[in-house]
């Protein structure tokens, strides 16, 4: 995958930048069989929470930002939603994160889920609140958790302003353990009922 510099966003034009081993050495009868990103870190904790998204790069941005959950990504919105995929989140509560645009999809493979033997909920807060801009821009939890600015940044922020501190930090040989923010955390909604009216 080709992702600009920039703006950490992938670069799909002229053309998708996505490349498949088994194409280049054009196997045409290889089987791609996909499992989830970050799936052999779930044995690791098998009562920490799982947070599922759509791609690699969130799952890694989200890892950083919210570590009380084990972060995985799909692949894609309609990636790893299959028997062989999900069996191995057979008795783990998992909390989806959709991209905007993707929030429906995602509900309709909660029964799925829930088959498994799956506990799942939806953490469906960026639907609902999303502006227009960042739905054209089809954000997900990792654009939203990049506004805010990790512990380190911070302390440099504060250096730039007041140069002394640098002075103060090496003086003492002080250590940066966290700086207190208010960071919301994600808020899940239980899945919507789904049906018909006679």
């Amino acid at each position: 995958m080709l992702y600009n510099p920039e703006t950490g966003k992938r670069i799909k034009g002229p053309y998708n930048h996505v490349t498949w081993v088994h194409s280049v050495l054009h196997k045409d009868d290889y089987n791609l069989r996909q499992c989830f990103f970050g799936e052999h870190l779930l044995p690791e904790n098998k009562s920490r929470l799982v947070a599922l998204v759509e791609s690699e790069k969130t799952a890694l941005i989200a890892s950083y930002y919210l570590p009380q959950f084990r972060w995985i990504a799909s692949g894609g919105k309609n990636g790893c939603f299959n028997a062989n995929s999900l069996s191995v989140l057979a008795g783990r509560s998992v909390v989806l994160f959709p991209d905007l645009g993707a929030t429906d999809y995602w509900q309709s493979k909660i029964g799925l889920m829930r088959s498994y033997g799956i506990e799942v909920q939806m953490f469906d807060s960026l639907e609902a609140n999303a502006t227009e801009n960042e739905r054209k821009e089809g954000y997900d939890i990792a654009d939203y958790l990049l506004k805010v600015k990790p512990d380190e940044a911070i302390l440099q922020q504060m250096i730039r302003k007041n140069p002394v501190l640098k002075t103060l930090i090496e003086t003492f040989d002080l250590k940066l353990i966290s700086v207190q923010q208010d960071t919301p955390q994600p808020k899940v909604s239980p899945p919507k009922k789904r049906g018909f009216r006679l």
